[in-house]
């Protein structure tokens, strides 16, 4: 793909990176089950929506990218990812080896007191595993109020054994496992609020059996900006994404939308 396949960003948005973390259903056969947490509702932005982890790409994250890496932006994101999970929800993904009990508490309690994680990373022994984090989706919707973001999604996986949410009981009031259709069903009945975005996330992510079956689905499609547009399907004004990058629903009426 070449880099003008990618719509350029818009000059107020602010990089950004968000986890989809999944692990294994309860019992064999049951669908993969997804994290997702509930902002604080005094938050201006997303307050009292159901997320997934993430945040903005700070310049700590940026400072631990090597001068030759060919993709500095990409990964500096995945450091973000790496590191809002863990303060958001105290899990440690994308960082080798897996860290005991000790060094996952070192690792939460010092990037929720805003130590460097590169700091963090020598004290327990640790390196960054940046492909443990696939590829999944670029967000930048220009419709939410107060600020914008350029957020680039991953997956990642975590074992069912260590994937205990701790919340930090500010930005993140609430965590919860949930099969991507059971979360879907929940918005339909007003149990939590979901923007477009994640509904349209969400929809693709129920169409798979397990991780390996989502990181084969991410690599089959480019991942480029979405920047949603209003246009008409079937007559009704909706908003929409381009049909091309793997979700299974690329409209949905305005009036209906919820994008904020």
């Amino acid at each position: 793909m070449t880099p003008d396949a990618i719509p350029p960003a818009p000059s107020d948005a602010i990089p950004a990176a968000t986890l989809i973390l999944m692990r294994e259903g309860a019992e064999a056969g049951d669908p993969p089950e997804i994290l997702m947490i509930e902002r604080g509702a005094a938050l201006a932005f997303l307050g009292g929506a159901m997320v997934f982890p993430g945040g903005r790409v700070d310049p700590g994250d940026r400072a631990m990218i090597d001068a030759a890496d060919a993709d500095p932006e990409g990964s500096a994101a995945r450091i973000a990812a790496i590191r809002e999970t863990i303060e958001e929800v105290g899990l440690v993904v994308g960082i080798a080896p897996t860290p005991d009990d000790a060094r996952q508490e070192r690792l939460r309690d010092g990037v929720r007191r805003g130590e460097s994680l590169a700091t963090l990373l020598t004290e327990t022994g640790s390196t960054l595993v940046p492909e443990a984090l696939t590829p999944f989706a670029r967000w930048c919707p220009e419709h939410v109020p107060v600020r914008r973001f350029d957020a680039r999604f991953y997956l990642a996986a975590i074992d069912r054994s260590r994937s205990t949410p701790r919340i930090d009981g500010s930005e993140t009031v609430r965590a919860e496992w949930l099969p991507a259709a059971e979360a879907l069903a929940r918005a339909d009945r007003d149990e939590i609020r979901i923007i477009y975005p994640t509904r349209r996330t969400l929809e693709r992510l129920a169409l798979y059996r397990d991780f390996p079956s989502a990181v084969a689905d991410a690599r089959a499609w480019p991942v480029r900006r979405i920047i949603p547009f209003l246009a008409e399907r079937d007559g009704v004004p909706s908003i929409c994404i381009p049909d091309d990058l793997g979700f299974p629903i690329t409209a949905e009426p305005a009036a209906q939308a919820r994008r904020g």
